[in-house]
């Protein structure tokens, strides 16, 4: 871990340019003090050099002074034009002098005391011709190639190193790694103020370049060793190993691009700033709901970084398509930026050197990893690397995706390497293969902060985008796919049943009560019937007893009469 800056008087140094490595010394070189850069061939030990002249005399306005031992100037002109440098303007405008001093060995003769008084008034001319505050010597084994004698060569080395500390140069003196020593000579580490150690170390068949600041007179400096990268836009360094818990946190929500994912979340989001993982074996969609979540972020005009080890960008925008994401809009606008490399193109602090100088250029809010998983090396560095690269992401507030292929779509303890620890939220894909087809299921294993479901959700990718339905659980257990439209119209079946059922029985009883309702209408008509004869046979019945009371009156009447 780089430790804190100290407190208090500091050593007045001098910013190389280069990024990561003034951050690891702390504000770069020491000023007006000669420091050793030493290393194997094919380090870059003499583009270090390079890099720090022309970036003193473009950032800083400082000219240099470039000495070469070995390489002619029309020859170093042309090899860092690739990185795009162009010493030859530079040295047209007066801010760089380029000087070849020619020194074979076999035409070196030792005779008498030796000195580099010559070498001092050559040196002296260059720097005061262009006012320069920098000095690069390259390399310093050519200077001294002919010398046998131990005293002379560190009395020599002492007077070069104090004539540079008492012109107040700046300078750095690139040396050749010895056996068993920083350098071939041994004496250059010990006169020097600050010493660099630069590493072309290959394992397993991959190049790894690493940096490590063997001594700082007068100042603290990271004491690990730091990956660098060499390439077509020059050296950067990887400041840190590892980064402390002391990085801040967001309340703000992030949607993930897909209504249903958000709806499991209590939030309706992910938080910013925090690092989410999507696990699941091929074809169950990691790369889909990764694109969704980026194209959702670029839509807010937010910008993005995809990290992709298995697919060219393109590729990935392509098959976008077919589900109704278009990336390429956001690709051609700038907010979308793809890097693609084959996990085996370089060893894994490599490409964590890569994605750190790329985050640093391009200043992301989302970062897409896709597939963490591609990443391979010994599991102790593994480890580390996945360790420093989420709190590389934290420590900026980037909201980071992972993806991960996993066989059975989690993780054991062997492929696990303490990643899913490490995140905040988990997202885990199962397929689930049922009635002879594969159903894509969905759900969230962990969500720190924040309430979420604790349901499987069966996803379906059409061209209308990605849809999250909800899956039938019942006694069989839980049912997707076919499966679920089948139980599902089992269901509506039987509910159809019941209700027409139902109606069956409201209509018997209709017709039941209308029968009924008949009946008693046919008894209620029945009855006035009897009612009416009964009220005829009454009058009836009354007539004949009037008649017959008349009768017999009558005849009362003519019996009374005859007596």
């Amino acid at each position: 871990m780089t430790p804190e800056l100290p407190s208090g008087r500091t050593l007045p140094k001098t910013r190389t340019g280069i990024s990561g490595f003034d951050e690891v010394t702390f504000g770069g070189l020491p000023a007006g003090r000669p420091s050793l850069v030493c290393g194997a061939a094919g380090c870059g030990k003499t583009l270090f050099g390079v890099t720090f002249l022309v970036n003193g005399a473009t950032q800083f306005d400082e000219p240099g002074v470039f000495m070469s031992f070995e390489e002619r100037a029309e020859d170093l002109a042309a090899n860092v034009a690739s990185l795009g440098y162009d010493l030859d303007t530079l040295v047209a405008d007066g801010k760089l002098a380029i000087d070849r001093v020619r020194l074979e060995r076999s035409e070196i003769e030792e005779t008498g005391e030796y000195d580099l008084e010559g070498l001092f008034i050559r040196l002296g001319y260059a720097v005061d011709s262009i006012g320069a505050k920098r000095v690069v010597l390259d390399t310093i084994e050519t200077l001294f190639a002919g010398l046998t004698d131990a005293s002379i060569l560190r009395a020599e080395l002492r007077r070069l190193f104090g004539w540079l500390r008492d012109r107040g140069l700046t300078a750095v003196i690139t040396g050749e790694r010895g056996d068993g020593q920083l350098t071939r000579q041994g004496l250059e580490e010990y006169v020097s103020d600050c010493v660099i150690l630069l590493d072309n170390r290959v394992e397993d068949q991959v190049t790894t370049r690493r940096l490590r600041v063997v001594k700082y007179r007068g100042s603290a400096h990271g004491t690990n060793e730091y990956p660098f990268l060499i390439d077509q836009d020059g050296i950067s360094v990887l400041p840190v190993t590892s980064a402390d818990l002391n990085y801040g946190v967001s309340n703000d929500v992030v949607p993930s691009g897909i209504d249903g994912l958000d709806a499991m979340l209590g939030p309706g989001g992910f938080f910013r700033g925090t690092s989410i993982l999507i696990s699941g074996v091929a074809g169950t969609g990691k790369t889909t709901i990764s694109s969704h979540f980026v194209d959702a972020a670029c839509a807010r005009g937010e910008r993005c970084m995809a990290f992709v080890f298995e697919e060219s960008g393109a590729q990935i925008c392509r098959n976008a398509l077919s589900v109704g994401v278009d990336l390429n809009r956001h690709v051609e606008s700038g907010l979308l930026r793809f890097e693609a490399a084959r996990p085996t193109l370089f060893g894994l602090e490599t490409h964590l050197a890569r994605m750190h100088r790329d985050i640093e250029r391009f200043q992301p809010a989302i970062v897409v990893i896709d597939p963490i998983s591609a990443l391979r090396g010994p599991a102790v560095e593994l480890q580390a690397t996945l360790l420093r690269m989420v709190d590389m992401l934290k420590s900026r507030g980037i909201t980071a995706v992972f993806t991960s292929l996993r066989l059975d779509g989690t993780f054991d303890q062997v492929g696990d390497l303490g990643l899913s620890s490490l995140m905040d939220a988990w997202i885990k894909l199962v397929d689930v293969e049922a009635n002879g087809e594969r159903t894509r299921t969905l759900y969230v294993i962990k969500a720190r902060g924040m309430s979420h479901s604790n349901q499987v959700r069966e996803f379906q990718m059409s061209a209308a985008g990605l849809n999250l339905v909800d899956a039938y659980v019942g006694p069989a257990g839980v049912l997707t796919g076919t499966a679920r439209v089948v139980q599902e119209a089992e269901e509506h079946a039987i509910t159809l049943r019941r209700r027409q059922e139902a109606e069956r029985r409201k209509r018997e009883i209709v017709r039941r009560r209308q029968a009924i309702e008949r009946q008693i209408a046919e008894l209620r008509a029945s009855l006035e019937v009897a009612e009416e004869e009964e009220g005829v046979l009454r009058v009836e019945n009354d007539t004949r007893e009037t008649l017959l009371g008349a009768e017999r009156q009558a005849i009362t009447a003519r019996r009374s009469a005859a007596e």
